[in-house]
Formats: structure tokens, C-alpha cells, sequence
């Protein structure tokens, strides 16, 4: 099982990114997909989740500015993330889950939003 996740760099405020997650290893189309993220000194928080089925939800410091989506033919889940601000600084995480032994972590990627 590999969750590789990219396009984490270094933002102005106000700029986008899009972060992708490649899968491998599990059945992707069945898995609950979502980002988290861990600022220094905090603990990891969900930022937004898409279902097996499509369905979506969001942290509310992130609604209206990020997006979640996925492409199961591609075995890949993305976050577009617009309007950044410096406090959504942190290392991002893409996480699958189906039932309880089937949870999955993929390894960071570094979101900086500084001037």
C-alpha cells in the first residue's frame, strides 16, 4: 500500500496550490479519502474528506477556499487549495480509510504560506 503525495511548496498569501495524492495498493474507487494537516506545536486536524461516493466535507477554516476531489481512474485524490493564508502553513497528509484495519497514511508534503 502507497499513498505519494506532491505539490506541497512555498505560497504567497492570497496564491493556490494543488496538492495530489497517488494510490496503490488497495481498492481506491472503495476508500474514503482525505487530507489532514499538522502545523508546529498543534495536533493533526482534518481539513477535507471525500467519500467513496463523492460526498464532501470540509473544516470550517478551509470552506469556500479548498476543494477536494478525486479520479479513480487515475487512483488519485487532489485538495486545490485558493486564498491561502499563512495559517494554513503546515505539513499536509492524505489519508484512505474503509473499515477498521483498512487505514491508510501517506507521507507529507510541506505547505508554506509566507511572504
Amino acid at each position: 500500500v502507497q499513498l505519494q503525495a506532491s505539490g506541497g511548496g512555498l505560497v504567497q498569501p492570497g496564491g493556490s496550490l494543488r496538492l495530489s495524492c497517488a494510490a496503490s495498493g488497495f481498492p481506491f474507487s472503495r476508500y474514503a479519502m482525505g487530507w489532514y494537516r499538522q502545523a508546529p506545536g498543534k495536533q493533526r486536524e482534518l481539513v477535507a474528506a471525500i467519500t467513496s461516493g463523492g460526498s464532501t466535507n470540509y473544516a470550517d477554516s478551509v470552506k469556500g477556499r479548498f476543494t477536494i476531489s478525486r479520479d479513480n481512474a487515475k487512483n488519485t485524490v487532489y485538495l486545490q487549495m485558493n486564498s491561502l493564508k499563512p495559517e494554513d502553513t503546515a505539513v499536509y497528509y492524505c489519508r484512505g480509510w474503509y473499515h477498521i484495519g483498512y487505514d491508510y497514511w501517506g507521507q507529507g508534503t510541506q505547505v508554506t504560506v509566507s511572504s
